[in-house]
Protein backbone atom coordinates (compact mmCIF):
# COMPACT_ATOMS: atom_id res chain seq x y z
CA UNK A 1 0.00 0.00 0.00
CA UNK A 2 3.12 2.20 -0.12
CA UNK A 3 2.71 5.61 1.54
CA UNK A 4 -0.94 4.94 2.49
CA UNK A 5 0.20 2.75 5.39
CA UNK A 6 3.14 4.79 6.63
CA UNK A 7 1.22 6.28 9.55
CA UNK A 8 -1.90 4.09 9.78
CA UNK A 9 -2.44 0.32 9.45
CA UNK A 10 -3.99 -1.06 6.28
CA UNK A 11 -7.46 -1.47 7.77
CA UNK A 12 -7.62 2.29 8.34
CA UNK A 13 -7.22 3.04 4.64
CA UNK A 14 -10.17 5.13 3.41
CA UNK A 15 -12.51 3.85 0.70
CA UNK A 16 -15.53 5.94 -0.33
CA UNK A 17 -15.24 8.13 2.74
CA UNK A 18 -14.85 5.40 5.38
CA UNK A 19 -11.96 3.42 6.72
CA UNK A 20 -12.00 -0.27 5.81
CA UNK A 21 -12.46 -1.20 9.46
CA UNK A 22 -15.48 1.13 9.65
CA UNK A 23 -17.06 -0.68 6.69
CA UNK A 24 -16.39 -3.98 8.44
CA UNK A 25 -17.83 -2.92 11.78
CA UNK A 26 -20.88 -1.50 10.01
CA UNK A 27 -21.44 -4.83 8.23
CA UNK A 28 -20.94 -6.85 11.40
CA UNK A 29 -23.47 -4.70 13.27
CA UNK A 30 -25.96 -5.00 10.38
CA UNK A 31 -25.40 -8.76 10.51
CA UNK A 32 -26.34 -8.95 14.18
CA UNK A 33 -22.87 -8.94 15.76
CA UNK A 34 -22.75 -6.72 18.85
CA UNK A 35 -19.30 -7.49 20.27
CA UNK A 36 -16.16 -7.02 18.18
CA UNK A 37 -12.55 -7.92 18.92
CA UNK A 38 -9.59 -6.49 16.99
CA UNK A 39 -6.16 -8.11 16.86
CA UNK A 40 -3.59 -5.32 16.79
CA UNK A 41 -0.05 -5.42 15.49
CA UNK A 42 1.45 -2.78 13.22
CA UNK A 43 0.83 0.73 14.60
CA UNK A 44 -1.36 -0.73 17.35
CA UNK A 45 -1.50 2.59 19.17
CA UNK A 46 -3.50 4.20 16.34
CA UNK A 47 -6.64 2.10 16.83
CA UNK A 48 -9.59 4.05 18.23
CA UNK A 49 -12.50 1.66 17.72
CA UNK A 50 -15.00 0.64 20.37
CA UNK A 51 -13.78 -2.96 20.59
CA UNK A 52 -11.95 -5.51 22.68
CA UNK A 53 -8.30 -5.50 21.67
CA UNK A 54 -6.01 -8.50 21.36
CA UNK A 55 -2.31 -8.11 20.68
CA UNK A 56 0.20 -9.77 18.39
CA UNK A 57 3.46 -8.17 19.55
CA UNK A 58 5.37 -10.34 17.07
CA UNK A 59 3.45 -9.10 14.04
CA UNK A 60 6.64 -8.21 12.15
CA UNK A 61 7.99 -11.79 12.36
CA UNK A 62 4.75 -13.69 11.86
CA UNK A 63 1.88 -14.32 9.46
CA UNK A 64 -1.89 -14.29 9.82
CA UNK A 65 -2.28 -17.48 11.88
CA UNK A 66 -0.20 -15.99 14.70
CA UNK A 67 -2.54 -13.00 14.85
CA UNK A 68 -5.51 -15.37 14.70
CA UNK A 69 -4.21 -17.17 17.80
CA UNK A 70 -4.21 -13.93 19.78
CA UNK A 71 -8.00 -14.31 20.04
CA UNK A 72 -7.76 -17.92 21.27
CA UNK A 73 -9.80 -17.19 24.41
CA UNK A 74 -12.82 -16.01 22.44
CA UNK A 75 -12.54 -18.80 19.87
CA UNK A 76 -12.43 -21.43 22.61
CA UNK A 77 -15.56 -20.19 24.35
CA UNK A 78 -17.85 -18.49 21.81
CA UNK A 79 -19.12 -18.74 18.28
CA UNK A 80 -16.94 -16.25 16.43
CA UNK A 81 -16.88 -14.70 12.99
CA UNK A 82 -13.31 -13.97 11.94
CA UNK A 83 -12.76 -11.26 9.33
CA UNK A 84 -9.64 -10.25 7.46
CA UNK A 85 -8.98 -6.54 7.89
CA UNK A 86 -8.55 -5.65 4.20
CA UNK A 87 -11.97 -6.68 2.90
CA UNK A 88 -15.31 -4.88 2.61
CA UNK A 89 -18.58 -6.80 2.60
CA UNK A 90 -22.26 -6.41 3.35
CA UNK A 91 -24.30 -7.18 6.43
CA UNK A 92 -26.14 -9.78 4.37
CA UNK A 93 -22.91 -11.76 3.96
CA UNK A 94 -22.57 -11.80 7.74
CA UNK A 95 -26.19 -12.91 8.17
CA UNK A 96 -25.76 -15.79 5.71
CA UNK A 97 -22.55 -16.94 7.36
CA UNK A 98 -24.00 -16.69 10.85
CA UNK A 99 -26.96 -18.83 9.76
CA UNK A 100 -24.67 -21.79 9.09
CA UNK A 101 -24.97 -24.62 11.60
CA UNK A 102 -21.54 -26.03 10.70
CA UNK A 103 -18.66 -26.03 13.16
CA UNK A 104 -16.59 -24.14 10.59
CA UNK A 105 -17.98 -22.20 7.63
CA UNK A 106 -16.68 -19.54 5.28
CA UNK A 107 -18.18 -17.25 2.67
CA UNK A 108 -17.10 -17.37 -0.95
CA UNK A 109 -17.91 -15.57 -4.18
CA UNK A 110 -18.92 -17.98 -6.99
CA UNK A 111 -18.79 -15.08 -9.48
CA UNK A 112 -15.30 -14.05 -8.45
CA UNK A 113 -14.01 -13.58 -12.01
CA UNK A 114 -16.04 -10.37 -12.39
CA UNK A 115 -13.95 -8.70 -9.69
CA UNK A 116 -10.61 -10.38 -10.44
CA UNK A 117 -10.80 -9.51 -14.14
CA UNK A 118 -11.08 -5.85 -13.18
CA UNK A 119 -8.19 -6.10 -10.73
CA UNK A 120 -5.71 -8.15 -12.74
CA UNK A 121 -4.74 -8.42 -16.39
CA UNK A 122 -4.44 -12.17 -15.75
CA UNK A 123 -6.90 -13.25 -13.01
CA UNK A 124 -5.09 -16.56 -12.59
CA UNK A 125 -1.92 -14.75 -11.54
CA UNK A 126 -3.51 -14.09 -8.15
CA UNK A 127 -6.22 -16.75 -7.85
CA UNK A 128 -5.92 -20.07 -6.00
CA UNK A 129 -7.83 -23.33 -6.01
CA UNK A 130 -11.22 -23.49 -4.34
CA UNK A 131 -13.16 -26.76 -4.67
CA UNK A 132 -16.40 -27.91 -3.10
CA UNK A 133 -18.17 -31.24 -2.74
CA UNK A 134 -21.79 -31.72 -3.81
CA UNK A 135 -22.71 -31.09 -0.14
CA UNK A 136 -21.01 -27.64 -0.21
CA UNK A 137 -18.07 -28.88 1.84
CA UNK A 138 -14.68 -27.43 1.03
CA UNK A 139 -12.34 -30.05 -0.45
CA UNK A 140 -9.38 -27.90 -1.53
CA UNK A 141 -8.19 -24.34 -1.05
CA UNK A 142 -5.14 -22.17 -1.52
CA UNK A 143 -3.09 -24.03 -4.13
CA UNK A 144 -1.68 -22.45 -7.27
CA UNK A 145 -3.49 -23.28 -10.49
CA UNK A 146 -3.38 -22.50 -14.20
CA UNK A 147 -7.01 -23.31 -14.94
CA UNK A 148 -10.33 -21.73 -14.04
CA UNK A 149 -11.90 -25.17 -13.67
CA UNK A 150 -10.16 -25.60 -10.32
CA UNK A 151 -11.64 -22.41 -8.90
CA UNK A 152 -15.31 -22.75 -7.97
CA UNK A 153 -15.24 -19.51 -6.02
CA UNK A 154 -13.09 -16.95 -4.27
CA UNK A 155 -12.54 -17.29 -0.54
CA UNK A 156 -13.24 -13.85 0.93
CA UNK A 157 -11.53 -13.95 4.31
CA UNK A 158 -14.72 -14.22 6.36
CA UNK A 159 -14.99 -17.36 8.51
CA UNK A 160 -17.22 -18.64 11.30
CA UNK A 161 -15.90 -20.94 14.03
CA UNK A 162 -17.91 -22.72 16.69
CA UNK A 163 -15.90 -23.83 19.74
CA UNK A 164 -15.99 -27.48 18.63
CA UNK A 165 -14.56 -26.56 15.25
CA UNK A 166 -11.95 -24.32 16.81
CA UNK A 167 -10.90 -27.15 19.17
CA UNK A 168 -9.79 -29.22 16.17
CA UNK A 169 -7.80 -26.29 14.79
CA UNK A 170 -6.27 -25.49 18.16
CA UNK A 171 -5.26 -29.11 18.73
CA UNK A 172 -3.46 -29.16 15.39
CA UNK A 173 -1.64 -25.89 16.10
CA UNK A 174 -0.52 -27.14 19.52
CA UNK A 175 1.50 -29.83 17.73
CA UNK A 176 3.41 -27.33 15.59
CA UNK A 177 6.62 -25.49 16.32
CA UNK A 178 6.48 -21.77 16.93
CA UNK A 179 8.32 -21.14 13.66
CA UNK A 180 5.78 -23.23 11.73
CA UNK A 181 2.91 -21.21 13.17
CA UNK A 182 4.68 -17.93 12.46
CA UNK A 183 5.04 -18.76 8.77
CA UNK A 184 1.54 -20.17 8.22
CA UNK A 185 -1.23 -18.29 6.39
CA UNK A 186 -4.94 -18.98 6.75
CA UNK A 187 -5.52 -20.86 3.50
CA UNK A 188 -2.65 -23.22 4.35
CA UNK A 189 -4.24 -23.81 7.75
CA UNK A 190 -7.66 -24.45 6.20
CA UNK A 191 -6.17 -26.94 3.73
CA UNK A 192 -4.48 -28.77 6.61
CA UNK A 193 -7.84 -28.94 8.40
CA UNK A 194 -9.49 -30.43 5.32
CA UNK A 195 -6.76 -33.09 5.15
CA UNK A 196 -7.41 -33.93 8.82
CA UNK A 197 -11.09 -34.47 8.06
CA UNK A 198 -12.59 -31.28 9.49
CA UNK A 199 -15.74 -30.34 7.59
CA UNK A 200 -15.78 -26.75 6.39
CA UNK A 201 -18.96 -25.43 4.79
CA UNK A 202 -18.81 -23.03 1.86
CA UNK A 203 -21.49 -20.33 2.02
CA UNK A 204 -21.98 -18.54 -1.34
CA UNK A 205 -22.76 -14.85 -1.51
CA UNK A 206 -24.20 -12.90 -4.42
CA UNK A 207 -23.77 -9.29 -3.31
CA UNK A 208 -20.71 -7.12 -3.80
CA UNK A 209 -17.53 -7.31 -1.77
CA UNK A 210 -14.03 -5.91 -2.17
CA UNK A 211 -10.47 -6.90 -1.34
CA UNK A 212 -7.98 -4.06 -0.96
CA UNK A 213 -4.41 -5.19 -1.58
CA UNK A 214 -2.93 -2.20 -3.36
CA UNK A 215 -3.31 1.46 -4.26
CA UNK A 216 -4.55 0.33 -7.69
CA UNK A 217 -7.40 -1.55 -5.99
CA UNK A 218 -8.44 1.64 -4.21
CA UNK A 219 -8.30 3.67 -7.43
CA UNK A 220 -10.39 1.05 -9.21
CA UNK A 221 -13.09 0.92 -6.56
CA UNK A 222 -13.21 4.68 -6.15
CA UNK A 223 -13.60 5.20 -9.89
CA UNK A 224 -16.10 2.45 -10.66
CA UNK A 225 -18.29 2.05 -7.63
CA UNK A 226 -20.90 4.26 -6.01
CA UNK A 227 -21.10 4.20 -2.19
CA UNK A 228 -20.87 0.56 -1.34
CA UNK A 229 -23.77 -0.55 0.86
Amino acid sequence: MNSLTETLPKCRTVLHGKELIQWQMQALKAGGIDEVGVVRGYLAETFEQNATFFENPRWAESNMVRSFLAARDWLSNYECIVSYSDIVYSGDAVIKLNASSSNVALTFDPNWKRLWTRRFADPLSDAETFKLSSESRLTEIGKRTTTFEEIEGQYMGLIKFKPDGWAVVDGFLHELTSDSIDSMDMTTLLQKMIELGLEIEGVPISDRWFEVDSESDLRLYESEEAPLF
